[in-house]
């Protein structure tokens, strides 16, 4: 009767939980929502400024690979779409802004891998670009109406966040903006307490978390990240680039190199079939640390993007004001996005740990019981409208045109999670290893 116990927990999650306080967003953007689980940044009008800067660079230098001139265009210190703006009013809305599900899902599919783990005396919620802080604000709600399952873990929540005015507006979702902040020689850039008594750090980068069990959660974050582009011609694979445009000398343009470039040697596969590819290398590196923590620590991460399973060829795109916006106009005030490759991902965590999914958002959220927690949501509401904007943002995350066959999730966790590491362990055992929720059909009966 073991594999009873992620239904129970979800059963009294859907009864138990309340509703959330905030207001939600009532618009979903299209796909490729990105960087972190809340609004993307405005945009706002002018870009000149990073263009400017790429012409000159394009004129010294030649052209740039497209993750060269992503990461200019979000990244860039001075102009970069992300690091010039704060995180409300995005070009569009991610899941945890148009409802309180998907975070409340997300925190009851730790808990429950933490209960199959045997409940470790101490846990860190990790999550890689937080946006607003809504969904690790819907996951400590889960948190605490469930305290009496946490009673005796050390729990701690940890950010992974590189912009200044986003996490000021995370501190002030989740602490109320009572933080302060560390020295330059700790890990942690600041650090605070939650509205529930949860200690609270930032940091720039997933190197300086520190070490030991932990959930990581990456919820549109990977999207965002750098991709090199390429295409298949008579003479062999070639990298698509960026380049001034010479009939509009400030404009750009794509191009293709004129050979092969270590980009191409490194990252097509001999086996490749398609005749155009993304790749994002940081999002390999990302899942080889995450790999070697969970191998060597424990724990389990869980991915959820717009993505393939290395079938999409080219999904490059540029998004300002909720609209397609030309990836190569005014560069800096629209949003970058490229579809994630699950199965890039799947390659990059070398066997060291095992992989679930992608699974469609849709088929996930089923399977956490969400249509249960909706009925609870329904009955509860006091009002017409509150119901009508319940049942907007549930067709938003599970309607197969918008968001439920174009957004997946994707989990890493220790081989011994699917496998017993002793085959006579296992004959001998009669508790079954519990299955893992969300990537399975939900049975209530």
């Amino acid at each position: 009767m073991a594999a009873l116990w992620p239904r129970r927990l979800l059963l009294t999650a859907a009864l138990r939980l309340g509703g959330r306080r905030r207001g939600s967003a009532t618009a979903l953007g299209p796909p490729g929502s990105g960087s972190g689980s809340a609004a993307r940044p405005c945009s706002g009008d002018g870009g000149g400024g990073v263009l400017r800067h790429l012409l000159l660079k394009l004129r010294a230098t030649g052209p740039l690979t497209v993750a060269e001139y992503m990461r200019e265009a979000l990244t860039n210190p001075g102009q970069g779409y992300y690091t010039r703006r704060g995180g409300v009013g995005g070009d569009f809305v991610t899941a945890p802004e148009v409802s309180q599900l998907p975070g409340e899902v997300i925190g009851l599919w730790c808990l429950s891998e933490w209960m199959a783990a045997g409940r470790p005396a101490a846990m860190q919620l990790v999550e890689l670009g937080p946006g607003t802080g809504a969904l690790t604000d819907d996951i400590l709600r889960v948190f605490k109406q469930l305290a009496s399952l946490l009673s005796k873990c050390d729990l701690s929540i940890h950010l992974v966040e590189v912009s200044p005015k986003l996490s000021e507006t995370q501190a002030q979702m989740l602490t109320g903006g009572k933080v302060q902040s560390n020295p330059e020689d700790e890990a942690a850039y600041m650090k605070g307490i939650s509205k529930t008594g949860i200690p609270v750090y930032w940091y720039r980068g997933i190197q300086d978390v520190p070490q030991g069990y932990s959930f990581y959660i990456a919820h549109e974050f990977l999207d965002a990240l750098p991709i090199h582009k390429f295409q298949r011609t008579e003479k062999g694979w070639r990298e698509v680039l960026v380049d001034i445009d010479p009939e509009a000398s400030d404009q750009l343009r794509f191009v293709l190199s004129p050979s092969s470039t270590p980009a191409t040697e490194n990252f097509i596969q001999p086996e490749e079939t398609r005749d155009h590819v993304e790749v994002c290398p940081e999002a390999g590196v990302l899942i080889q640390r995450l790999a070697s923590r969970i191998e060597k620590d424990g724990g389990a991460a869980l991915i959820a993007d717009y993505g393939h399973d290395g079938t999409k060829t080219d999904t490059f795109r540029g998004f300002r004001n909720h609209k397609l916006h030309d990836v190569l106009k005014a560069p800096g005030t629209a949003d970058l996005t490229a579809d994630v490759d699950f199965s890039y991902l799947r390659k990059m965590a070398q066997g060291k740990i095992a992989t679930l999914g992608p699974i469609k958002q849709r088929e996930f959220l089923k399977n956490m019981g969400v249509d249960l927690r909706m009925q609870v949501l329904l009955q509860n509401s006091r009002d017409s409208a509150t119901r009508e904007q319940l049942l907007h943002s549930y067709d938003m995350l599970m309607n197969p045109k918008k968001m439920g066959d174009r957004f997946h999730f994707f989990a890493l966790l220790p081989h011994h999670r699917l496998t017993p590491p002793h085959k006579e362990h296992n004959l001998q055992s009669k508790s079954p290893l519990p299955p893992v929720a969300g990537f399975g059909e939900l049975l209530l009966k």
